[in-house]
């Protein structure tokens, strides 16, 4: 059994700020009426760089960012495509910007987690994940990105 007793305070020298919350969906614009009922704002979004999926995110009042993410590959093997299939719409992880991606998942790995999905192949954008079996039960992403403002 992996001690997590001071993870919190072992983890803040690599943790910047929580970013932002995301949910998967089959359609980002059927999300729309949600968005408009929470009072979102866009902010910035697009088809990621493979081509694979699209993600838009929205400034909430008073609170932090809110993305969504929709499948565009037909493979049902997809990550986004599988966890549709498994859990239908809905919270898919929690993303936390980090000063330094490796740095982060060093610490994370000390501390006892499953750390899965590194990829630090864009200059602007760096991310690893907490397996979710490790986290209990939510997917965590870290990011490494610069400072943008809405």
């Amino acid at each position: 059994m992996n001690d997590h007793s001071n993870t919190a305070e072992e983890l803040e020298i690599v943790i910047e700020r929580f970013d932002h919350v995301s949910m998967a969906v089959n359609d980002i614009e059927a999300a729309a009426p949600l968005i408009t009922l929470l009072g979102g704002e866009f902010f910035e979004g697009g088809t990621n760089p493979w081509g694979d999926f699209r993600w838009a995110q929205y400034d909430l009042p008073g609170w932090g960012r809110l993305e969504l993410i929709a499948p565009l590959a037909d493979d049902p093997n997809h990550f986004i495509r599988r966890f549709l299939a498994e859990r239908g719409e809905g919270l898919h992880h929690l993303t936390f910007k980090v000063y330094n991606i490796n740095e982060a998942v060093e610490r994370a790995t000390e501390l006892g987690f499953t750390v899965t999905g590194f990829d630090d192949r864009l200059d602007d954008w760096k991310e690893a994940f907490i397996h979710p079996r490790s986290s209990h039960g939510v997917l965590i992403q870290f990011a490494e990105f610069p400072a943008k403002s809405s």
